[in-house]
């Protein structure tokens, strides 16, 4: 399979530092991850070679597959191989057949591939027939949707015209609309959103098991939920682009998925992954403006999580745990940059925000802007002091303070900093409370 090689700019790597960024730095990081999951699956079909996995030469003959699809359909393969769950099912795999896990699982049979292959096959209406494992009493065609069958292996053929899931017994057909759900399949639902001459599509990933590994995720959303959720879609997305059209062109380029997870007792949970590039998941939002946040917050995550794979910021972890002032827990090196930069990416949502507000709504912006600023800020100085930066590192930290020291020269109301203030010192009190035999370097 073939990929462009990029390199990231010391200019674009300086504007990425100090928040931003836009649509042409996020579409150069979307394409190193393709590149990055791409190695991946090549990574999966050699491994396999290499220590004679029982499904070594079906996994190479579907990876064979899956590169000459790429070669003669490339916008369809791209659909199928920038899918967020993609990359984490090639990654899990991969260390799957390094010995981390029992290379023997069914969710990390290196013949999987084939199911990757067949998606693409489907998507670009190509003739032809690929056997696919099973697992679970079902099939999942990666950014597609799933297929319940029985057995350990499935027969997934397409027309060119339609394409259907076969097991001995049973026979299932996938509609035209794949996005629909039809007898024995379940459909992948894609919401989609558009204000002031852009749009936001992405898939409702509430099937797939790699679809945020770790993460609470909840299982199949019912009719009416996903119409809120396209309700709710539409309503953020009216807000970034009116207010925040950086952040909008970010989330236009980078979010592939939206992963519905389970509530929290209240408020609302959100979680990225950097083993998922483009995928943003979060409960379901208070509102709009919660979802507008949230975007701001993760696109960020997943900026960093990007430069990460290109560039060396962080020395080797040395062990030392720092305080976060929106964590429970003592955080290492790189998650404290990576909250550090997302909450540079929040601040500057509501440094924003906050003028298009009225009323009490308005001095609850202030008080975020001013939390979440002051937060980042000392952090961001933890983490240029603390000697576990690389030369770009601390290049790159130096720029978030640059912007940090900026925000934290403007006027905030004297209600709302002092809001901000005793919620800071309330987090800190409890964390103290929770970790107080741990040490708090910084």
């Amino acid at each position: 399979m073939e990929f462009a090689r990029r390199r990231l700019s010391p200019h674009d790597l300086d504007v990425l530092a100090h928040g931003s960024g836009g649509a042409p730095v996020a579409r150069w990081l979307a394409d190193t991850q393709l590149g990055r999951g791409l190695l991946l699956l090549w990574g999966v079909m050699d491994t396999a070679r290499r220590v004679g996995h029982v499904e070594a030469e079906r996994t190479r003959q579907a990876y064979r597959l899956l590169a000459d699809l790429q070669r003669r359909h490339p916008e369809e393969a791209e659909t199928v191989l920038g899918h967020p769950a993609t990359g984490a099912w090639a990654l899990g795999v991969l260390r799957a057949l390094q010995g981390a896990e029992a290379p023997g699982c069914p969710h990390t049979d290196p013949a999987g591939l084939s199911a990757i292959a067949a998606a693409v096959m489907i998507r670009a209406g190509v003739r032809g027939a690929v056997r696919v494992p099973a697992a679970d009493g079902a099939v999942m065609l990666p950014s597609l949707g799933r297929a319940d069958v029985p057995g350990d292996e499935v027969l997934v053929r397409s027309s060119g015209r339609g394409a259907e899931v076969t097991a001995p017994g049973v026979r299932v057909a996938i509609p035209a609309d794949p996005r629909t759900d039809a007898p024995g399949w379940h459909g992948l639902r894609t919401v989609t959103a558009s204000a002031h001459g852009f749009t936001i599509r992405a898939v409702l990933d509430d099937l797939d098991a790699w679809r945020l590994p770790g993460a609470m995720v909840r299982d199949r959303l019912g009719g009416a939920e996903v119409a809120e959720w396209r309700s709710l879609l539409e309503e953020a997305w009216e807000v970034l682009t009116c207010h925040h059209w950086t952040t909008a062109m970010e989330c236009q380029t980078i979010v592939r998925a939206l992963v519905p997870l389970v509530a929290p007792p209240s408020g609302q949970r959100s979680a990225s992954s950097r083993e998922t590039f483009g995928a943003v998941g979060t409960s379901r939002p208070v509102d709009a403006l919660g979802l507008a946040v949230t975007f701001a917050h993760e696109v960020q995550h997943a900026k960093l999580a990007a430069v990460l794979d290109t560039v060396l910021l962080i020395r080797p972890d040395s062990g030392r745990r720092y305080y976060a002032p929106w964590r429970e827990d003592p955080r290492p090196v790189e998650g404290l940059l990576q909250g550090a930069y997302a909450h540079l990416g929040v601040s500057g949502f509501w440094r924003r925000q906050r003028h298009h507000e009225r009323g009490m709504a308005a001095m609850r912006a202030h008080a975020q802007f001013a939390r979440w600023r002051t937060a980042a800020l000392r952090v961001t100085r933890t983490l240029l002091a603390s000697g576990e930066l690389t030369d770009e590192g601390m290049a790159f930290a130096t720029g978030m303070r640059r912007t940090l020291e900026a925000w934290e020269a403007e006027h905030v109301p004297a209600p709302a900093l002092l809001r901000a203030r005793r919620e800071a010192e309330q987090h800190r009190t409890r964390w103290r409370l929770r970790n107080c035999a741990a040490s708090e370097p910084g």
